[in-house]
């Protein structure tokens, strides 16, 4: 029998010394946990043996000789009692919560309670040691206020770029290439937020039907970048070439920001698999019904909720946060139904477990926090909830938008309140307006050229009859469905992308772009794409649209340009005036309409201040401008700019707006 050392209970998952591994594994109700080793490739399993030490509900052992790339396992004792919460199978090899690098994929073979030996099938942790020259990387630490978001995929953005080497495409190391970071540099964004990169398994329904699940919220290692995205080269692994990626984009001074699933695991309901925390302490993990343990608590509409109210799975998700910051060098963090991570017995908090250890956390106190504000639990929409220092995915602002544009459905009292920074929602405590994140698309619902062109979703390739995704998009097709060829339609369609465009990269709070958006991609009217890991997702450059390109690195520079445009406090009376069309306040009557507007922001007199001209209508539009010479410098109708200072009044074009600063040329 293989001899082993009781070791440390710290720090958990496997560690090497230089002469042996810890290994260290969070169990509390179980009975019994045995280490099983494996081959290189985690098929054959060589040798089992018990971790002869627990202390506090960790199970620990040190192996001497055991070495990196020792590949292994737990088989996890105790009663099997789903009505107690308990579901022990020591038949099921079971993953290591904190594995660097996961051995296997998962294939929806292994069912959850039979006496079936999972082991050549299982999913395995592999030991890792890898140092890493950062050399000279250091955060870019964009400022709040400076910030633009770019959500994107690692594959998608790259798997059809011409530029990137075909077996670079749709990797970690593919983002990291000259072609995608200029690209990125010249679109003037600060901050790439990454769709998940976690570990992932795919639903068996999705493999039954030949899909995946793509847009990864199906997480089952929290420490393990995804392998699906790493290129294979010779010499490299997954973990290195991520990092390979991070320090190339530092390099160019963009910010990374992980979208990260800590809500729930890919082990889904009472009838999904067996792959990991289910198997190791299932009611220490889960939320579990309290009148039906066997039963999980589904606030995430994926079978299951993790409890971070119980402190060693609130442990587990802190240290997964902290390694990506210290060990992989991100930046923030997108965290995905942030509310699930807030809640105690009693709902959602505010002061939670989760949010109070973040905000004293030394390493997490200077990355970006950003939090999606709902989840589907009783009370679960908490937008304008979050504590000082996070940010929110503002969906107000985005259906407000939405609703303005193409639906003309949202008076000007709602327009001019998402367009200055959600006040009533986020001007509390000490909150600013760069809180809210303003976005019109995400990666979740129509894209902008799906959203001007079609009014109904299509989202039959996803195996649901249509029945997934969103019903209400607030989308509007300009009278046609879908693809079309008239001339007035396109033309039409390309206005709408413009000023919706404008209208984000000027409203006040933080904005965030949609990857694609800002090339045209069109995802076919399917607006549930999660499962399309196929063209429907992957971005069209051969037929970029390089007006809407030049459009959107215009914009950006513009807010760039002047402060006035993304001024980081909150506007008072002085500092914005909203006036009719007529250059006459807006009264009560005005506020109620949806209607065009004028607004003249200058936060600061040592700032320049700046006219923008919005006119919902559907036929130009004559404004009066305020005294003295103006100078047009932005028109999202497309128009030819005036070279000559403008005075008394100008025609805004249907569906537009125009930028106006004080003209230096009399």
């Amino acid at each position: 029998m293989m001899a082993i050392a009781a070791g440390q209970p710290y720090p958990l998952g496997a560690h090497w010394d230089g002469c042996g591994v810890n290994f260290a594994l969070v169990a509390p109700h179980a009975h019994a946990v045995e280490l099983c080793l494996f081959d290189g490739a985690g098929t054959q399993e060589l040798a089992r043996v018990a971790l002869p030490a627990c202390a506090d509900g960790v199970w620990h052992g040190y192996l001497e000789g055991a070495a990196p790339g020792q590949v292994y396992g737990y088989r996890v004792d105790g009663p099997w009692a789903p009505q107690r919460g308990q579901r022990f199978n020591a038949n099921k090899v079971l993953l290591d919560p904190y594995a660097r690098t996961v051995v296997g994929s998962y294939g929806g073979q292994d069912g959850f309670v039979d006496a079936h030996d999972n082991a050549a099938i299982a999913l395995k942790a592999q030991v890792v040691h890898e140092p890493y020259d950062w050399g000279i990387d250091t955060p870019p630490r964009v400022a709040a206020g400076e910030t633009i978001l770019y959500e994107l995929h690692v594959k998608g953005f790259t798997k059809r770029h011409p530029a990137v080497p075909p077996a670079l495409q749709g990797t970690y190391a593919g983002m990291a290439h000259p072609a995608v970071l200029d690209y990125l540099q010249e679109l003037g964004i600060t901050t790439v937020s990454l769709m998940p990169v976690h570990f992932r398994a795919d639903e068996v329904r999705l493999q039954q039907l030949g899909l995946s699940n793509y847009w990864g919220y199906s997480s089952i290692g929290f420490f393990a970048p995804e392998p699906r995205y790493w290129s294979g080269q010779p010499g490299s692994t997954p973990i290195a070439e991520f990092r390979d990626m991070v320090k190339a984009l530092h390099g160019r001074g963009l910010e990374v920001v992980l979208d990260v699933v800590y809500n729930h695991s890919a082990e889904t309901d009472e009838l999904g698999p067996t792959l990991s925390l289910r198997g190791i302490d299932n009611q220490l993990y889960y939320h579990l019904q309290p009148d039906h343990p066997a039963l999980y608590e589904n606030w995430t509409g994926c079978g299951n909720s993790l409890n971070l109210a119980e402190p060693r799975v609130l442990q587990l998700v802190m240290d997964s946060l902290r390694y990506w910051v210290q060990e992989m060098h991100v930046d923030g963090f997108r965290f995905d139904l942030a509310p699930e991570l807030a809640r105690t017995a009693q709902g959602f908090s505010g002061s939670a477990a989760f949010l109070a250890a973040v905000r004293q956390d030394p390493v997490l106190a200077r990355v970006k926090l950003i939090a999606e504000p709902w989840d589907i639990g009783p009370g679960g929409y908490q937008l304008g909830q979050f504590p000082l220092g996070w940010l929110e995915w503002n969906d107000q602002y985005r259906d407000t938008m939405r609703g303005f544009w193409l639906q003309r459905g949202e008076a000007l009292g709602a327009f001019a309140q998402r367009f200055a920074g959600s006040s009533a929602t986020f001007q509390r405590a000490g909150r600013r307006p760069t809180a809210s994140v303003n976005f019109i698309t995400a990666h979740d619902g129509f894209t902008l050229r799906d959203l001007v062109s079609y009014n109904d979703k299509h989202n039959h390739a996803n195996g649901e009859d249509n029945r997934d995704g969103h019903g209400d998009n607030r989308s509007w097709n300009g009278g046609i469905e879908g693809p079309t060829d008239d001339a007035a339609v396109l033309q039409l369609r390309a206005r709408l992308q413009r000023v919706l465009l404008a209208t984000l990269l000027f409203s006040q709070g933080t904005p965030m772009l949609l990857a694609g958006d800002d090339i045209g991609h069109s995802q076919r009217g399917n607006n549930n794409a999660y499962c399309q890991d196929n063209a429907i997702s992957w971005l069209d450059w051969e037929h970029a649209d390089q007006a809407l390109l030049a459009t959107t690195r215009t914009l950006i520079a513009l807010r760039r340009r002047f402060p006035a445009l993304r001024h980081a406090g909150w506007y008072d009376e002085d500092m914005v005036h909203w006036r009719k069309p007529d250059g006459t306040p807006l009264d009560a009557a005005a506020w109620g309409a949806c209607d065009a507007i004028a607004i003249i922001l200058h936060p600061d007199p040592a700032l320049v201040p700046c006219l923008l001209l919005f006119n919902v209508q559907a036929q130009p539009l004559d404004f009066t401008l305020p005294d003295g010479a103006w100078q047009q410098l932005f028109d999202s109708a497309g128009g030819a700019l005036p070279a000559h200072a403008l005075h008394g009044s100008l025609a805004v074009p249907a569906h537009s707006v125009a930028l106006l600063t004080p003209s230096t040329n009399q």
